[in-house]
Protein backbone atom coordinates (compact mmCIF):
# COMPACT_ATOMS: atom_id res chain seq x y z
CA UNK A 1 0.00 0.00 0.00
CA UNK A 2 1.39 3.37 -1.01
CA UNK A 3 1.59 5.86 1.81
CA UNK A 4 2.44 9.53 2.08
CA UNK A 5 5.25 10.25 4.53
CA UNK A 6 6.28 13.53 6.12
CA UNK A 7 9.76 13.82 7.64
CA UNK A 8 10.54 16.87 9.79
CA UNK A 9 14.17 17.93 10.20
CA UNK A 10 15.38 20.69 12.47
CA UNK A 11 19.03 21.39 11.62
CA UNK A 12 20.81 21.57 14.97
CA UNK A 13 24.40 20.60 14.30
CA UNK A 14 25.39 21.53 10.77
CA UNK A 15 24.88 18.42 8.64
CA UNK A 16 24.14 15.40 10.83
CA UNK A 17 20.37 15.86 11.13
CA UNK A 18 19.81 16.79 7.50
CA UNK A 19 22.29 14.13 6.37
CA UNK A 20 20.31 11.32 7.98
CA UNK A 21 16.87 12.58 6.98
CA UNK A 22 17.89 13.30 3.37
CA UNK A 23 19.32 9.80 2.96
CA UNK A 24 16.20 8.29 4.50
CA UNK A 25 13.83 10.33 2.33
CA UNK A 26 15.71 9.41 -0.85
CA UNK A 27 15.69 5.73 0.01
CA UNK A 28 11.99 5.64 0.87
CA UNK A 29 11.22 7.12 -2.54
CA UNK A 30 13.71 5.12 -4.61
CA UNK A 31 13.29 1.70 -3.00
CA UNK A 32 9.86 1.74 -1.38
CA UNK A 33 8.00 3.80 -3.97
CA UNK A 34 6.63 6.20 -1.36
CA UNK A 35 5.65 9.84 -1.68
CA UNK A 36 7.86 11.73 0.78
CA UNK A 37 7.93 15.33 1.90
CA UNK A 38 11.05 16.44 3.74
CA UNK A 39 10.49 19.54 5.87
CA UNK A 40 13.77 21.37 6.58
CA UNK A 41 14.15 24.55 8.62
CA UNK A 42 17.62 25.37 7.20
CA UNK A 43 17.87 24.90 3.45
CA UNK A 44 21.41 26.27 3.32
CA UNK A 45 22.65 23.17 5.16
CA UNK A 46 20.62 20.99 2.77
CA UNK A 47 22.17 22.68 -0.26
CA UNK A 48 25.66 21.81 0.97
CA UNK A 49 24.99 18.07 0.80
CA UNK A 50 22.71 18.36 -2.25
CA UNK A 51 24.50 20.90 -4.47
CA UNK A 52 21.72 21.00 -7.06
CA UNK A 53 19.22 22.20 -4.45
CA UNK A 54 17.94 25.79 -4.27
CA UNK A 55 18.51 27.17 -0.78
CA UNK A 56 15.82 29.83 -1.37
CA UNK A 57 13.01 27.68 -2.75
CA UNK A 58 9.99 27.24 -0.48
CA UNK A 59 9.22 23.97 -2.28
CA UNK A 60 11.31 21.88 -4.68
CA UNK A 61 11.72 18.33 -5.95
CA UNK A 62 15.08 16.67 -5.54
CA UNK A 63 15.66 13.04 -6.56
CA UNK A 64 11.96 12.31 -6.22
CA UNK A 65 11.64 13.89 -2.78
CA UNK A 66 9.46 16.95 -2.22
CA UNK A 67 11.67 19.22 -0.12
CA UNK A 68 9.79 21.98 1.70
CA UNK A 69 11.13 24.92 3.69
CA UNK A 70 9.84 24.55 7.24
CA UNK A 71 8.97 28.12 8.19
CA UNK A 72 8.06 29.45 11.61
CA UNK A 73 4.90 30.84 9.99
CA UNK A 74 3.34 27.43 9.36
CA UNK A 75 0.71 27.21 6.64
CA UNK A 76 -2.04 24.54 6.72
CA UNK A 77 -1.01 21.40 4.85
CA UNK A 78 -2.56 17.94 4.51
CA UNK A 79 -1.36 15.45 7.11
CA UNK A 80 0.62 12.46 5.85
CA UNK A 81 -0.09 8.82 6.64
CA UNK A 82 3.24 8.52 8.46
CA UNK A 83 4.83 11.45 10.29
CA UNK A 84 8.47 11.28 11.38
CA UNK A 85 9.94 13.83 13.73
CA UNK A 86 13.69 13.39 13.47
CA UNK A 87 15.73 13.52 16.66
CA UNK A 88 12.95 14.75 18.94
CA UNK A 89 12.27 17.93 16.96
CA UNK A 90 9.04 19.72 17.87
CA UNK A 91 6.45 19.53 15.11
CA UNK A 92 4.44 22.67 14.28
CA UNK A 93 1.54 23.00 16.72
CA UNK A 94 -0.93 23.51 13.89
CA UNK A 95 0.26 20.33 12.19
CA UNK A 96 -0.11 18.35 15.43
CA UNK A 97 -3.64 19.70 15.78
CA UNK A 98 -4.37 18.63 12.20
CA UNK A 99 -3.12 15.15 13.09
CA UNK A 100 -5.53 15.12 16.03
CA UNK A 101 -8.41 16.15 13.76
CA UNK A 102 -7.85 13.25 11.34
CA UNK A 103 -10.56 10.54 11.40
CA UNK A 104 -7.71 8.13 11.99
CA UNK A 105 -4.53 9.74 13.29
CA UNK A 106 -1.35 8.96 11.35
CA UNK A 107 1.51 6.85 12.62
CA UNK A 108 3.71 9.35 14.47
CA UNK A 109 7.31 8.23 14.87
CA UNK A 110 10.14 9.90 16.73
CA UNK A 111 13.32 8.84 14.94
CA UNK A 112 15.93 8.82 17.67
CA UNK A 113 19.69 9.27 17.63
CA UNK A 114 21.84 6.24 16.95
CA UNK A 115 23.24 4.46 20.01
CA UNK A 116 24.64 1.05 20.89
CA UNK A 117 23.65 1.37 24.56
CA UNK A 118 21.81 -1.61 25.98
CA UNK A 119 18.68 0.30 26.99
CA UNK A 120 17.91 1.11 23.34
CA UNK A 121 16.60 -2.39 22.63
CA UNK A 122 14.03 -2.05 25.42
CA UNK A 123 12.80 1.36 24.24
CA UNK A 124 12.69 0.70 20.52
CA UNK A 125 9.08 0.65 19.28
CA UNK A 126 7.59 1.84 22.56
CA UNK A 127 4.59 4.19 22.32
CA UNK A 128 4.50 7.48 24.18
CA UNK A 129 0.90 8.66 24.79
CA UNK A 130 0.64 12.45 24.45
CA UNK A 131 -1.54 14.70 26.64
CA UNK A 132 -3.73 15.50 23.60
CA UNK A 133 -4.56 11.84 23.02
CA UNK A 134 -2.14 11.15 20.17
CA UNK A 135 0.53 8.45 20.44
CA UNK A 136 4.15 8.96 19.42
CA UNK A 137 6.33 5.89 18.93
CA UNK A 138 10.07 5.83 19.63
CA UNK A 139 12.05 4.34 16.75
CA UNK A 140 15.73 3.68 17.44
CA UNK A 141 18.37 2.95 14.83
CA UNK A 142 20.94 0.50 16.11
CA UNK A 143 23.37 -2.34 15.64
CA UNK A 144 21.31 -5.32 16.80
CA UNK A 145 18.26 -7.23 15.59
CA UNK A 146 16.16 -5.68 18.38
CA UNK A 147 16.60 -2.15 16.99
CA UNK A 148 15.66 -0.39 13.76
CA UNK A 149 18.97 -1.05 12.00
CA UNK A 150 21.15 1.36 10.06
CA UNK A 151 20.53 3.42 6.95
CA UNK A 152 21.75 1.37 3.99
CA UNK A 153 20.56 1.54 0.41
CA UNK A 154 19.92 -1.84 -1.19
CA UNK A 155 22.72 -1.41 -3.74
CA UNK A 156 25.25 0.28 -1.46
CA UNK A 157 27.70 -2.56 -0.81
CA UNK A 158 27.52 -3.78 -4.41
CA UNK A 159 28.39 -0.27 -5.60
CA UNK A 160 31.25 -0.10 -3.13
CA UNK A 161 32.66 -3.43 -4.28
CA UNK A 162 32.40 -2.43 -7.94
CA UNK A 163 34.24 0.81 -7.15
CA UNK A 164 36.96 -1.05 -5.24
CA UNK A 165 37.50 -3.47 -8.11
CA UNK A 166 37.94 -0.64 -10.62
CA UNK A 167 41.20 1.23 -9.91
CA UNK A 168 40.49 3.55 -12.84
CA UNK A 169 37.22 4.64 -11.24
CA UNK A 170 39.01 5.46 -8.00
CA UNK A 171 41.71 7.38 -9.82
CA UNK A 172 39.16 9.33 -11.85
CA UNK A 173 37.18 10.21 -8.75
CA UNK A 174 40.24 11.44 -6.88
CA UNK A 175 41.41 13.42 -9.88
CA UNK A 176 38.02 15.10 -10.07
CA UNK A 177 38.67 16.32 -6.53
CA UNK A 178 42.20 17.37 -7.48
CA UNK A 179 43.78 14.61 -5.40
CA UNK A 180 46.96 12.94 -6.68
CA UNK A 181 48.54 10.96 -3.83
CA UNK A 182 52.14 9.82 -4.08
CA UNK A 183 52.66 6.17 -4.96
CA UNK A 184 52.25 4.04 -1.85
CA UNK A 185 50.93 6.90 0.28
CA UNK A 186 48.39 6.10 2.97
CA UNK A 187 45.22 8.03 2.13
CA UNK A 188 43.26 9.31 5.16
CA UNK A 189 40.05 11.34 5.33
CA UNK A 190 39.38 13.68 8.26
CA UNK A 191 35.89 14.98 9.04
CA UNK A 192 35.63 15.95 12.71
CA UNK A 193 34.62 18.53 15.25
CA UNK A 194 37.22 20.81 16.81
CA UNK A 195 39.76 18.57 18.54
CA UNK A 196 42.80 19.50 20.61
CA UNK A 197 44.28 16.02 20.03
CA UNK A 198 44.71 16.64 16.31
CA UNK A 199 48.16 18.21 16.61
CA UNK A 200 49.68 15.09 18.21
CA UNK A 201 48.17 12.89 15.49
CA UNK A 202 49.45 15.16 12.71
CA UNK A 203 52.89 15.11 14.35
CA UNK A 204 52.85 11.32 14.23
CA UNK A 205 51.74 11.26 10.60
CA UNK A 206 54.46 13.74 9.65
CA UNK A 207 57.13 11.63 11.40
CA UNK A 208 56.01 8.37 9.75
CA UNK A 209 58.31 6.29 7.54
CA UNK A 210 55.46 6.04 5.01
CA UNK A 211 53.89 8.96 3.17
CA UNK A 212 50.48 10.03 4.47
CA UNK A 213 48.02 12.09 2.45
CA UNK A 214 45.31 13.65 4.60
CA UNK A 215 42.10 14.81 2.91
CA UNK A 216 40.15 17.35 4.95
CA UNK A 217 36.70 18.35 3.69
CA UNK A 218 35.79 21.89 4.72
CA UNK A 219 34.37 21.82 8.23
CA UNK A 220 34.85 22.56 11.90
CA UNK A 221 38.23 20.80 12.26
CA UNK A 222 39.83 23.24 9.80
CA UNK A 223 40.84 25.66 12.54
CA UNK A 224 42.93 23.00 14.27
CA UNK A 225 44.57 22.09 10.96
CA UNK A 226 45.39 25.73 10.32
CA UNK A 227 46.89 26.13 13.78
CA UNK A 228 49.15 23.09 13.30
CA UNK A 229 50.33 24.27 9.89
CA UNK A 230 50.63 27.89 10.96
CA UNK A 231 48.58 28.86 7.92
CA UNK A 232 45.44 30.89 8.53
CA UNK A 233 44.35 30.86 4.91
CA UNK A 234 43.47 27.25 4.19
CA UNK A 235 40.86 26.96 1.46
CA UNK A 236 39.53 24.16 -0.69
CA UNK A 237 42.19 22.92 -3.08
CA UNK A 238 45.16 24.05 -1.00
CA UNK A 239 47.98 21.59 -0.24
CA UNK A 240 50.61 21.79 2.47
CA UNK A 241 53.39 19.35 3.31
CA UNK A 242 55.36 18.70 6.46
CA UNK A 243 57.63 15.69 6.73
CA UNK A 244 55.84 12.59 5.50
CA UNK A 245 52.44 14.28 5.68
CA UNK A 246 50.59 16.04 2.88
CA UNK A 247 47.46 17.91 3.96
CA UNK A 248 44.88 18.76 1.32
CA UNK A 249 41.68 20.72 1.88
CA UNK A 250 38.67 19.51 -0.07
CA UNK A 251 35.45 21.33 -0.88
CA UNK A 252 32.30 20.14 0.84
CA UNK A 253 30.94 17.36 -1.36
CA UNK A 254 27.59 15.70 -1.99
CA UNK A 255 26.61 12.63 -0.01
CA UNK A 256 27.27 10.29 -2.93
CA UNK A 257 30.72 11.78 -3.48
CA UNK A 258 31.45 11.51 0.23
CA UNK A 259 30.69 7.80 0.08
CA UNK A 260 33.25 7.41 -2.70
CA UNK A 261 35.75 9.45 -0.72
CA UNK A 262 35.41 7.00 2.17
CA UNK A 263 35.79 4.05 -0.22
CA UNK A 264 38.94 5.62 -1.69
CA UNK A 265 40.74 6.05 1.63
CA UNK A 266 42.70 3.57 3.73
CA UNK A 267 41.50 5.13 6.99
CA UNK A 268 38.56 7.41 7.77
CA UNK A 269 38.13 9.78 10.70
CA UNK A 270 34.46 10.71 10.95
CA UNK A 271 32.08 12.44 13.32
CA UNK A 272 28.51 12.50 14.58
CA UNK A 273 26.08 9.99 13.09
CA UNK A 274 25.74 10.18 9.31
CA UNK A 275 29.43 10.03 8.36
CA UNK A 276 29.98 7.51 11.20
CA UNK A 277 27.53 5.05 9.64
CA UNK A 278 28.83 5.63 6.11
CA UNK A 279 32.39 4.93 7.26
CA UNK A 280 31.24 1.58 8.63
CA UNK A 281 29.76 0.68 5.25
CA UNK A 282 33.10 1.65 3.65
CA UNK A 283 34.64 -1.38 5.38
CA UNK A 284 37.88 0.41 6.30
CA UNK A 285 39.47 1.13 9.67
CA UNK A 286 37.87 4.20 11.17
CA UNK A 287 38.03 6.69 14.01
CA UNK A 288 34.83 8.19 15.42
CA UNK A 289 34.63 11.67 16.91
CA UNK A 290 31.45 11.47 18.95
CA UNK A 291 29.32 14.56 19.52
CA UNK A 292 30.11 16.01 22.95
CA UNK A 293 27.32 15.93 25.53
CA UNK A 294 27.00 17.44 28.99
CA UNK A 295 28.58 15.62 31.93
CA UNK A 296 30.53 13.43 29.49
CA UNK A 297 27.44 11.35 28.69
CA UNK A 298 28.88 10.77 25.22
CA UNK A 299 31.68 8.66 26.70
CA UNK A 300 29.16 6.01 27.74
CA UNK A 301 27.80 6.01 24.19
CA UNK A 302 31.31 5.66 22.81
CA UNK A 303 32.17 2.76 25.09
CA UNK A 304 28.87 1.02 24.28
CA UNK A 305 29.70 1.04 20.58
CA UNK A 306 33.27 -0.12 21.19
CA UNK A 307 31.97 -3.06 23.23
CA UNK A 308 30.14 -4.25 20.10
CA UNK A 309 32.70 -3.24 17.51
CA UNK A 310 35.79 -4.91 19.00
CA UNK A 311 34.21 -8.37 19.25
CA UNK A 312 36.44 -10.83 17.41
CA UNK A 313 39.64 -8.77 17.61
CA UNK A 314 42.77 -10.12 19.25
CA UNK A 315 43.44 -8.60 22.70
CA UNK A 316 46.32 -6.47 21.41
CA UNK A 317 44.43 -5.17 18.37
CA UNK A 318 41.41 -4.45 20.55
CA UNK A 319 43.57 -2.49 22.99
CA UNK A 320 45.14 -0.50 20.16
CA UNK A 321 41.78 0.47 18.67
CA UNK A 322 40.21 1.36 22.01
CA UNK A 323 43.24 3.45 23.04
CA UNK A 324 43.09 5.41 19.78
CA UNK A 325 39.37 6.16 20.06
CA UNK A 326 39.71 7.18 23.70
CA UNK A 327 42.68 9.42 22.98
CA UNK A 328 40.79 11.15 20.16
CA UNK A 329 37.64 11.70 22.22
CA UNK A 330 39.25 12.46 25.58
CA UNK A 331 41.88 15.00 24.50
CA UNK A 332 44.85 12.69 25.00
CA UNK A 333 48.07 12.33 23.05
CA UNK A 334 47.49 10.39 19.82
CA UNK A 335 51.06 9.49 18.86
CA UNK A 336 51.53 6.23 20.76
CA UNK A 337 47.96 5.08 20.14
CA UNK A 338 48.37 5.66 16.39
CA UNK A 339 51.61 3.69 16.35
CA UNK A 340 49.84 0.76 18.02
CA UNK A 341 47.11 0.87 15.41
CA UNK A 342 49.69 0.76 12.61
CA UNK A 343 51.17 -2.38 14.16
CA UNK A 344 47.76 -4.10 13.91
CA UNK A 345 46.71 -2.57 10.61
CA UNK A 346 46.04 -5.78 8.68
CA UNK A 347 43.82 -7.24 11.41
CA UNK A 348 41.91 -4.00 11.88
CA UNK A 349 41.39 -3.69 8.13
CA UNK A 350 39.97 -7.21 7.87
CA UNK A 351 37.84 -6.62 10.95
CA UNK A 352 36.30 -3.47 9.47
CA UNK A 353 35.25 -5.43 6.38
CA UNK A 354 33.80 -8.20 8.53
CA UNK A 355 31.86 -5.74 10.70
CA UNK A 356 30.33 -4.18 7.59
CA UNK A 357 29.16 -7.57 6.38
CA UNK A 358 27.66 -8.51 9.75
CA UNK A 359 25.69 -5.26 9.92
CA UNK A 360 24.54 -5.65 6.33
CA UNK A 361 22.97 -9.01 7.21
CA UNK A 362 20.36 -7.13 9.27
CA UNK A 363 17.38 -5.19 7.86
CA UNK A 364 18.17 -1.58 6.99
CA UNK A 365 16.47 1.34 8.71
CA UNK A 366 14.19 2.37 5.81
CA UNK A 367 12.94 -1.19 5.33
CA UNK A 368 12.37 -1.54 9.08
CA UNK A 369 10.33 1.67 9.16
CA UNK A 370 8.09 0.54 6.30
CA UNK A 371 7.60 -2.88 7.88
CA UNK A 372 6.69 -1.24 11.19
CA UNK A 373 4.07 0.90 9.43
CA UNK A 374 2.55 -2.07 7.62
CA UNK A 375 2.30 -4.00 10.86
CA UNK A 376 0.68 -0.98 12.49
CA UNK A 377 -2.08 -0.75 9.87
Amino acid sequence: MKADWDIFCCVVDNYGDIGVTWRLARQLVAEQGLAVRLWVDDLSAFARICPEADAQAPRQWQQGVEVCHWLADWQPTPVADVVIGAFACQLPAAYVQAMLDCPRPPLWLNLEYLSAEGWVEGCHGLPSPQPNGLRKVFFFPGFTAKTGGLLREGTLLARREAFEQDPAARQAFLQRLGVTPASGARLISLFAYENASLASWLDALAADTRDNHLLVPEGRILGNVQAWLGDGDLQAGKLARRGALTVQILPFVSQDDYDQLLWSCDFNAVRGEDSFVRAQWAGRPLLWHIYVQEEYAHWEKLEAFLDHYVEGLSPSAKAALVDLWRAWNMDRDMAQAWQQVLEHWSELDQHARRWSAVQAAQPDLATALVKFYRNWL
